[in-house]
């Protein structure tokens, strides 16, 4: 998680800046949009914290344990969500289980060495799931063919056209730059 300043700064930027768009997604009208953009921020500014160069920080000790607490309560969260919705929840779930993964990794480590060694079973599962997630959300991304007469909504005062938060495709975006993200960090474990 911890490598090279430059590509930890990238990565910094690219999990901060995706944070931000799903707290702005948070304002979605829709309530099932809303709770996955929820899941979305925390996970984005979590992965952000997780991935600053070593050189510019190094957290104490206590922090591990703390983003194990707190993704293990997102996690919690995420399996009560998919109990009752399915769907999208289960990847939340994947998600908060392998950031609990990588803090606990990452506080057994010794002297909390960066880069440090997981059990290469379950890094390798999560790098499969993230690669095949990557995947087929990227696939997800690829242009269909437009409907006719399916374009943008025009505007007028009082229309509830869909606001640029709520975009399918830039949701997709988000979760591609955060899946790959992920991947980036599991990788360097």
């Amino acid at each position: 998680m911890h490598g090279p300043a430059s590509p930890g700064w990238l990565l910094v930027a690219l999990c901060a800046a995706t944070g931000a768009y799903c707290l702005l997604r948070m304002r979605s009208r829709d309530d099932e949009a809303r709770r996955a953009a929820g899941g979305e921020a925390l996970m984005g500014f979590g992965m952000a914290a997780m991935a600053v160069p070593a050189a510019a920080f190094t957290p104490p000790a206590w922090t591990w344990a703390a983003y194990a607490a707190v993704f293990g309560a997102a996690g919690l969260r995420a399996l009560w969500a998919v109990a009752r919705h399915g769907g999208h929840h289960l990847h939340h779930l994947v998600g908060a289980a392998a950031m609990v993964y990588m803090a606990v990794v990452m506080a057994g480590s010794p002297a909390h060495a960066h880069g440090a060694s997981g059990p290469p079973a379950a890094t390798g599962v999560l790098l499969l799931y993230f690669t095949g997630y990557v995947l087929l959300t990227g696939v997800r991304l690829l242009p269909v063919a437009a409907v006719a007469g399916g374009g943008s909504r025009a505007t007028r005062w009082g229309d509830r056209a869909t606001g640029w938060g709520d975009r399918p495709e830039l949701a997709r975006a988000c979760r591609l730059s955060m899946g790959i993200a992920m991947l980036a960090m599991l990788a360097a474990m």
